[in-house]
């Protein structure tokens, strides 16, 4: 069995966006030459996502609202997280919309349906943040 790890780094100007990157993974993919096994795929950092979702722009903006529903940024002194930081919003969504993706690789690709794609979710933004990719397999 062969391993391959490597860190993608974003940084978003914005305080939240999202980002496709199921072509960076599968580069990443096609640089660990595994052909058939799995690739993890985890922000590191826990006011950021990763998620698959379709790669669609209402639903990026349905997103926003939904979570601006479930978790507003705004008062910051809602939440009782906040002393110095403005930022207890981006950990309830992170924690709503998740923290990795594992997906499975065949035939050296992503094995996904038609609509799948792999997402960078940020919610605190405008600074470098992680993202890992670590796959395993032969």
């Amino acid at each position: 069995m062969k391993s391959y790890r490597k860190e993608l780094t974003f940084n978003l100007p914005s305080r939240r966006g999202y980002v496709n990157i199921t072509r960076k993974v599968q580069e990443c993919i096609d640089e660990s030459g595994i052909k058939e096994g799995f690739v993890l795929v985890n922000a590191m950092h826990i006011t950021a996502s990763v998620f698959v979702n379709d790669d669609e722009p209402g639903l990026h903006q349905d997103f926003e609202v939904w979570l601006e529903k479930l978790a507003p940024e705004k008062p910051h002194s809602q939440y009782r997280h906040n002393g110095f930081e403005d930022n207890a919003d981006a950990h309830l969504k992170r924690q709503i919309m998740g923290r990795e993706v594992v997906a499975a690789i065949t035939n050296g690709k992503l094995d996904f349906g038609p609509w799948e794609q792999i997402f960078y979710g940020e919610f605190d933004g405008k600074r470098p943040k992680r993202v890992l990719v670590k796959i395993i397999g032969e």
